[in-house]
């Protein structure tokens, strides 16, 4: 009942910026949690960014002063702005929110996941 789009991924050079956009849609209530995972080639998952409602972030180390993450919770969307990309940064990005749901509490969701690829 809840989807979750996804939008942005490319292949840039090093340097370069993108800018991934996630739109939720379908039942709940609410959004708690939003944020972002990525995943390479023979790697695990692993969390890149995350935004409360109220606004606070976090970030893994490997990407701060780099990326921004925000949201619009008007739109029920989620953004992460990727400055000064590095090739290390090429994985496959997934859109995550967690959400109130009627009847069946508190559930998280993906999205279907965009392609990153940084070249050098």
């Amino acid at each position: 009942q809840v989807q979750l789009v996804e939008s942005g991924g490319g292949l840039v050079q090093a340097g370069g910026s993108l800018r991934l956009s996630c739109v939720a849609s379908g039942s709940f209530i609410s959004i708690n949690v939003m944020g972002w995972y990525r995943q390479a080639p023979g790697k695990q998952r692993e969390l890149v960014a995350d935004i409360i409602t109220g606004g606070r972030t976090r970030y893994t180390d490997s990407v701060k002063g780099r990326f921004t993450i925000s949201r619009d919770n008007a739109k029920n969307t989620v953004y992460l702005q990727m400055d000064s990309l590095k090739p290390e940064d090429t994985a496959v990005y997934y859109c995550n929110v967690n959400v109130r749901r009627r009847y069946f509490g508190n559930n998280d969701y993906w999205g279907q996941g965009t392609q990153v690829t940084v070249s050098s």
